[in-house]
């Protein structure tokens, strides 16, 4: 309850502030509309902005579980194996030096305009973080419950399902909780490179016909979006994935 309290007065105070920085600047609406505009905007097109909205959720959601699937079993991979942390592992890293925004149009090239390509856009903005803290998290396993595991005659896949998997799903749920937030970037570049549909496709529609106040608006949704998201799989790392953690730890 103080949690929503606190979100509440933070959220008042950003709409205060912003209708002091429109009203004191004396801003066109075309610069920066004010929130009661807005609100207004958002109300009377929430067809609209509903109908591009259900299409970036199911691109995020999409891309956020393969990206998550894709990168638990990258890490599972490289933590087993030392010749694939020797040969993939240089590569994964060279990739976050090219920028996603250069990637964009070669995968829309190569995927066309529909859903493949934002959903492979986010996937790739959220598959390293995934399963670097994945793979960070398995390979500090506590070497005494190792020891003790191999002297009991324990096979490697047991050790690694049954020791070092649930040891490491923290660090899981970390790189889970990066990746909420991570996605709908993706997914929003993507729309914004090619798309005829989505939240960053009617941003953009929105900004070229000097429609600032559904911009706006849109961007809003987004947010509020992004920060659900956040919640629901900080929520599901904290009672699932977490609780399973400590439940291995106890035993």
């Amino acid at each position: 309850m103080k949690k929503a309290a606190s979100l509440f007065a933070s959220a008042l105070f950003a709409v205060l502030l912003w209708q002091a920085v429109v009203t004191l600047g004396a801003l066109p609406r075309f610069i920066l509309p004010g929130p009661v505009l807005v609100a207004e905007t958002l109300w009377k097109s929430r067809a609209l902005i509903a109908e591009h909205a259900v299409i970036t959720i199911a691109e995020v959601l999409i891309g956020l579980m393969l990206g998550a699937l894709l990168g638990g079993l990258s890490a599972i991979g490289l933590a087993t194996s030392p010749v694939a942390r020797t040969l993939i592992r240089p590569m994964m890293v060279f990739s976050q030096a090219i920028p996603v925004f250069a990637l964009a149009p070669v995968l829309t090239l190569w995927l066309g305009y529909g859903l493949s390509s934002k959903i492979f856009m986010a996937l790739l903005i959220i598959y390293f973080p995934v399963t670097s803290a994945f793979f960070d998290a398995l390979m500090r396993t506590p070497a005494p419950w190792l020891d003790l595991a191999r002297v009991m005659g324990a096979h490697p896949r047991r050790i690694m399902w049954h020791i070092r998997v649930p040891a490491a799903l923290p660090g899981f749920a970390s790189g889970l909780r990066l990746a909420a937030v991570y996605a709908p970037i993706g997914a929003i570049i993507g729309e914004w490179v090619g798309a005829s549909k989505g939240l960053g496709y009617l941003m953009l529609l929105a900004n070229g016909r000097a429609k600032i106040d559904l911009m706006f608006a849109s961007l809003i949704v987004l947010a509020i979006f992004t920060l659900l998201l956040h919640a629901g799989v900080d929520r599901f790392c904290r009672h699932y994935l977490d609780g399973k953690s400590r439940t291995a730890k106890a035993i």
